[in-house]
């Protein structure tokens, strides 16, 4: 069983290869049968969220939900594309923004 699995593009993944984390890098095609794979093999899944959006949304949120393997979405290292601001939403749903 692996540890930790990551899904993101070539230059994010440099940083996780170093750190000893199984890195992938899909294309929009493979993305969804690979991440349902490695949610039956790792851990900790980590992928960006460009990768994020090319899954199936409900799948998605299922794979969030269950805790087990953990799943996170990161931002890439070069900022293109973040992650949902979760707590800035809930503070808005809450009326507590600003």
């Amino acid at each position: 069983m692996t540890l930790c699995a990551f899904l993101g593009d070539e230059v994010s993944a440099a940083g996780f290869r170093l750190a000893g984390v199984e890195v992938h890098q899909p294309t929009p095609a493979t993305a969804p049968t690979l991440f349902q794979r490695l949610r039956g093999e790792a851990q900790l899944l980590l992928l960006t969220a460009e990768v994020a959006d090319w899954l199936p949304e409900e799948g998605l949120r299922r794979a969030l939900a269950a805790g087990r393997p953990l799943v996170l979405v990161v931002p890439d290292v070069r900022g293109r594309h973040e992650p949902p601001d979760i707590s800035g939403r809930l503070r808005r749903q809450l009326g507590m923004a600003e």
